[in-house]
């Protein structure tokens, strides 16, 4: 009796998975489920915040808008592009992971935290330049316009959400970094795409939290 040796092809039919799974399908699903409720409770966190920003800007909505006015979309404008870019380059390693293609897979992740960084970069100058202008609560405040004390809950409330979104920004260009550096040395088979896919979500969640930040305390004020 002749055994035939199973084919090339049908030994890597599936790609290996963790040994809590029975399938990459499956093992896929899981770690994407994981991530939409951590996600979900970031939402959570970004959405508390949001809803205390806008009960206190019913409240005094002229202190709002005047502070409001005092942002520049000379730094808000720029760091939107920035991040839309970023999202793009993002997708694109994505898609890189999934189709094995390691090179590109590399550079775009690179490109998408250089991005990341250079947002923080513009923030970092715009912070600074409250700082000298004096509108820093507990740092430095020495505004003297109409409704001080408004415009003083507005700021607190503007590093509230701009701060926790840097931190997490932070975060996220990290672990870009990282990823860039293990695909570089071919940590991402296509068979291991999924923590790409993960991080690719996480990156979206951060811009897309950015993209309510601006209408919300750059765009308020021109409208007011």
């Amino acid at each position: 009796m002749i055994v035939q040796a199973p084919e090339p092809a049908a030994v890597h039919e599936h790609p290996p998975v963790g040994h809590h799974f029975n399938t990459f399908e499956q093992e896929h699903e899981a770690a994407e489920f994981g991530m939409w409720i951590f996600l979900m409770t970031e939402l959570m966190l970004f959405g508390g915040l949001f809803l205390a920003y806008i009960f206190y800007r019913t409240i005094y909505p002229v202190g709002f808008a005047e502070g409001s006015r005092l942002l520049e979309l000379s730094f808000g404008g720029p760091n939107t592009v920035i991040l839309i870019l970023s999202s793009i380059t993002m997708v694109l390693a994505v898609r890189s992971a999934q189709l094995g293609h390691e090179r590109e897979l590399t550079r775009f992740l690179i490109v998408t935290a250089v991005l990341g960084a250079l947002f923080m970069l513009v923030k970092g100058a715009e912070y600074y330049k409250h700082f000298v202008d004096g509108t820093v609560p507990g740092l430095n405040w020495t505004y003297a316009g109409p409704n001080a004390s408004q415009v003083q809950l507005f700021f607190f409330a503007y590093f509230a959400l701009t701060g926790l979104h840097s931190v997490h920004l932070t975060i996220g260009v990290a672990i870009v970094a990282v990823a860039a550096f293990l695909a570089a040395r071919g940590h991402f088979l296509r068979e291991k795409h999924i923590p790409v896919e993960m991080i690719g979500l996480y990156w979206h969640f951060i811009d897309m939290i950015w993209l309510f930040l601006l209408p919300l305390l750059y765009l308020f004020g021109l409208h007011a």
